[in-house]
């Protein structure tokens, strides 16, 4: 990785840390946590009230998407779901409401203070079929051919790295298994230059690709199916937009899932647990490795 993209996701880092702990702090005083300030395009607004009401305040507070991938992922009874960079756990506690006790909900993310955040969130929520992983979007780690639904809240326009998080993306879901993304991206005719002048990098608008760039992008990964549905603006020439995709059913990667899976019976037993809390089922875990969570065959 270049000292410039180090150097970028260091500054989300940081972004995203200070947001976890204002919220953490705020929730122990008298009136509870006030909501992240991210400008009236994003945030914990674009839910349903009736979504707002049965989460922690806290993980309300902490939202700082551009859309609500939830409401549009079509997620069904015993799915196991994964949300790119969870942040706070709002996507992910929505999710596990959807897929019910015999699915399971995954977040992923860099951030310590955002897990710890996610991690007290979903005891508050009295959820017991989420797990919180800590990594990279660039680099997930969970086995091949192990997830239903990839979900991501405006996050992977913050990656240094889009087509790894991609091609990751498609390596971890089943064949036939699809995605649902909200993300900020901008009209063909912005040049990135355009782009920057309209906002930073860690406001989810100097990083997002364009329409063509998106869709080359997944088509390369190996994504079916490919469709976007603009729901707002957040800036000249720049939309937030639901991403869907499909991994082919027949997929060339079916040898590749049967592998892990062999190796990695289940995705817990991949994973060597940090943390861990009370209620067994709540737990953050990091991998041994980026690709394989370090399983041997």
């Amino acid at each position: 990785m270049s000292e410039q993209s180090t150097e970028l996701r260091e500054t989300v880092r940081r972004r995203y840390a200070a947001a976890a702990v204002k919220v953490t702090e705020g929730g122990t005083g008298c009136c509870g946590p006030e909501p992240v300030e991210v400008g009236e395009h994003f945030g914990s607004t674009l839910y349903a009230a009736e979504e707002r009401d049965a989460l922690p305040a806290e993980a309300v507070a902490a939202s700082l998407g551009c859309g609500n991938p939830t409401a549009v992922a079509e997620l069904r009874e015993g799915e196991r779901v994964l949300d790119l960079g969870s942040g706070g756990g709002i996507d992910v506690l929505l999710s596990a409401r959807r897929v019910g006790p015999t699915g399971r909900a995954y977040g992923l993310d860099m951030t310590e203070e955002m897990l710890a955040l996610a991690l007290a969130n979903a005891e508050k929520a009295g959820a017991t079929n989420v797990e919180f992983l800590k990594g990279t979007i660039e680099a997930i780690p969970l086995p091949a051919g192990t997830i239903d639904v990839v979900i991501s809240n405006c996050v992977i326009n913050l990656s240094v790295d889009k087509p790894a998080v991609f091609a990751e993306t498609f390596r971890v879901l089943k064949p036939g298994g699809r995605i649902g993304v909200s993300d900020v991206i901008a009209e063909d005719a912005l040049t990135p230059e355009q782009r920057a002048e309209r906002g930073d990098y860690v406001g989810c608008i100097a990083g997002a690709l364009s329409l063509t760039e998106y869709r080359t992008g997944l088509e390369a990964a190996g994504f079916t199916d490919v469709e976007f549905t603009p729901t707002h603006s957040v800036a000249d020439g720049m939309h937030s937009a639901i991403v869907r995709a499909t991994k082919p059913a027949a997929s060339d990667t079916t040898s590749q899932a049967s592998s892990s899976d062999s190796a990695c019976c289940t995705v817990n037993a991949c994973c060597t647990a940090s943390e861990t809390s009370a209620d067994p089922a709540l737990t953050v875990t990091e991998a041994k490795n980026a690709s394989g969570c370090g399983c041997q065959s």
